[in-house]
């Protein structure tokens, strides 16, 4: 090797910056305005945590200030791959980083003073994952629960944003294929990304309005249905309420609850697009696949709970739907501890986590897409063993599946198994039971919430857990949230020397 050709490869060309923090600080002076929401519940209720958000809202706004002011520059050619690349994570770390300020500062116990449970919160809050290591929420400042919903809320429209705008681009984990497909569909009914992304918004806020009006009609507290509501349709699963829904025994709030997680996790673009009068958007394939395999599932669990006695067919029904539907959306809330149903039960959830809703929606997991492209895959391996000389083409939803997409899906399946394998050793060395690592591993990588067992099912949660666990944690529900890829490909060298 040439002295020139080593030097080429060893050269540090790191991208250019400047742009980069100049978003992020826009982000954070937005984030120190919304901090001022709870702090005027808080001082409205007479509870002196509001000085812990006005503080917490001073510091953001003057550190967002004072690097808009250092960065400030025109974005006219937009950002170069790179620069996409480091702006995902850095801005959600940021955030999450700020957001978990107001947690440290607070009188709350257990999050006051304890960097690792207000740094795990806030992430929880922010990738809409929804594990906590709160505990006493009745007794917890509002201005508290509201951020904490707050956090959801924003988490949810800022993933829809980036699984639309982003991902596609970056070509992640097969998110390529909805770039092709947005772009086509787009192209005539709405040129701009801006009028997606406004018209994604109003969407999402009256989907939020309907909910919280329909809790509050169905009888909970203004403040407790505003607060569900946030975090309903974003398929977070903060509840003001250590028992989550459960604590609400109404069939009726249940009922809303499951047809708000199920509107977060269709594919935002689709709404945008039946309002444009695109009627054919009601037989998406991801749509039609996640709702075919939710009433199996609970079909046979209804089943098994009526024949067990457990329940009556009412009931069964309802609890069945609710927490299928919770863990498939990725979303958290349980109206019950199911693992008391017996282990088939615990089984089945187990693999659930795994699963998630459709790309382009609030909700975390695997994704529907990506198990409609293996199963397409898998089809036509077993067609070519009996059939070695036909030619049966990979397909998705009518489409042929380029290879670039396919060898992404593949690659997301190994790299998510991996990252998954490792999380749980390295949890299980810190002394952790297996069926606890396991299942915060899938959980936090899922976006899901509630575990497996007796500390961190869903009638407990992660403040047992030692605190360089709950810091892995953080780590796995960003790798989960951002695909990945997205995160991982910052740790290499290769990525710095351009």
């Amino acid at each position: 090797m040439s002295a020139a050709a080593g030097a080429r490869r060893t050269a540090w060309s790191p991208p250019q910056l400047r742009p980069v923090l100049y978003l992020v600080s826009g982000m954070l002076l937005a984030l120190g305005a919304l901090m001022l929401l709870p702090m005027a519940v808080d001082l409205w209720a007479g509870h002196r945590d509001w000085q812990v958000f006005a503080a917490s809202s001073l510091l953001t706004l003057v550190l967002g200030g004072a690097l808009f002011r250092a960065t400030r520059c025109r974005l006219a050619g937009g950002l170069t791959l790179r620069q996409a690349f480091v702006l995902t994570p850095l801005c959600w770390t940021a955030i999450a980083a700020v957001a978990a300020v107001p947690f440290y500062l607070s009188a709350h116990p257990g999050l006051g003073g304890h960097a690792a449970n207000a740094a795990f919160e806030a992430m929880s809050g922010l990738t809409t994952t929804g594990s906590t290591v709160v505990t006493g929420l009745a007794g917890a400042p509002p201005g508290i629960l509201l951020w904490r919903a707050l956090l959801q809320w924003i988490g949810g429209i800022g993933i829809i944003a980036t699984a639309i705008a982003i991902l596609p681009a970056l070509g992640v984990g097969g998110m390529q294929l909805f770039r092709t497909e947005s772009s086509d569909r787009s192209e005539k009914a709405m040129p701009r990304v801006r009028q997606i992304a406004a018209r994604i918004s109003a969407v999402y806020l009256v989907l939020t309005l309907l909910c919280a009006a329909a809790y509050f009609a169905a009888g909970m507290t203004a403040f407790d249905a505003v607060a569900h509501a946030l975090t309903t349709i974003s398929t977070a699963g903060f509840s003001t309420s250590d028992g989550s829904l459960g604590n609400w025994d109404n069939a009726a709030i249940h009922w809303i609850a499951i047809l708000g997680m199920l509107a977060g996790a269709v594919p935002f673009v689709l709404y945008v697009r039946l309002l444009q009068g695109e009627r054919d958007s009601l037989r998406d394939a991801q749509v039609i696949t996640l709702l075919a395999f939710l009433a199996v599932v609970i079909a046979g669990l209804t089943a098994t709970l009526v024949a067990g006695g457990r329940y009556g067919l009412g009931d069964a029904l309802r609890h069945a739907a609710f927490n299928v539907v919770s863990v498939v959306t990725t979303t958290g809330y349980a109206t019950t501890d199911y693992l008391l149903w017996g282990n088939a039960a615990a089984g089945l959830f187990f693999g659930l986590t795994f699963i998630g809703g459709c790309t382009g929606s609030t909700t975390g997991g695997m994704k529907i897409f990506r198990f409609q492209v293996m199963a397409a895959m898998l089809r036509v391996q077993f067609l070519r063993l009996v059939f070695p000389r036909g030619v049966f083409p990979r397909a998705y939803a009518g489409r042929v599946l380029p290879d670039d997409v396919v060898g992404s899906v593949v690659v997301f399946f190994s790299l998510y198994f991996v990252c998954y394998g490792m999380l749980t050793i390295a949890l299980m060395a810190l002394d952790l039971d297996f069926a606890t690592s396991a299942s915060a591993a899938v959980t936090a990588l899922s976006n899901v919430g509630p575990g497996i067992g007796e500390v961190i099912g869903p009638a407990g949660n992660f403040a047992p857990l030692p605190d360089l666990a709950k810091w892995l944690l953080c780590f796995a529900m960003l790798l989960g949230r951002l695909e990945l890829f997205t995160v991982l490909v910052l740790f290499m060298p290769r990525f710095w020397r351009g």
